[in-house]
């Protein structure tokens, strides 16, 4: 009996423990999606430089939000728009003299992925691809298993200090590069 009663408790503290998640709504969730893509760590990042074919390329932005270039060497990259990073690294380049006048554009090559847990087919790492929602999410792991709980989501953004419970309504869930989504189990 005693034997039956330690895993039944650890199930009723990991439910309390998720419960006790902030909730917000869809829309609180999309508006942070809504102020445009910032490079992080993990992204691959095209850097085209007008005339200069050398430093020219793609580059990989570390985990630690720095992107390393030829000349330069690192520059921060974490939380930037591509316009504000392209502005930063033409800066570099004439300051430093490397580039009279330089032209950059910034582009996001590959972004880096996301990940879903729980009650999916397929949980694990997927590639993201731009204005993705939690259902396009849920489908490329699978589908939902027969167990899941299909109203709500937890959701994990790197900007936020802790995961957000979201509540699944009419309007689309936007999910960015770097989220973690956690399908629960329904109880009921």
């Amino acid at each position: 009996m005693a034997l039956m009663a330690a895993p039944l408790a650890v199930m009723l503290l990991a439910g309390c423990a998720a419960s006790s998640l902030p909730t917000i709504a869809v829309s609180d969730a999309n508006a942070a999606m809504n102020q445009g893509y910032r490079v992080s760590g993990g992204d691959k990042i095209r850097v085209s430089v007008f005339d200069e074919p050398t430093l020219t390329g793609e580059y990989d932005v570390g985990l630690d939000g720095g992107l390393s270039l030829p000349l330069l060497g690192t520059i921060p990259a974490q939380g930037k728009s591509a316009e504000q990073l392209a502005q930063a690294i033409a800066a570099a380049l004439s300051e430093g003299g490397y580039v009279n006048d330089p032209r950059v554009s910034v582009d996001v090559a590959l972004h880096r992925p996301f990940f879903i847990l729980g009650e999916v087919q397929a949980p694990g790492e997927y590639p993201y691809a731009g204005d993705l929602t939690v259902e396009q999410a849920i489908a490329k792991a699978g589908g939902y298993t027969p167990r899941a709980a299909r109203s709500e989501v937890v959701l994990r953004r790197a900007s936020w200090p802790e995961p957000r419970r979201i509540k699944l309504g009419n309007s689309p869930l936007l999910i960015g590069p770097g989220d973690t989504i956690r399908v629960e189990e329904a109880f009921f």
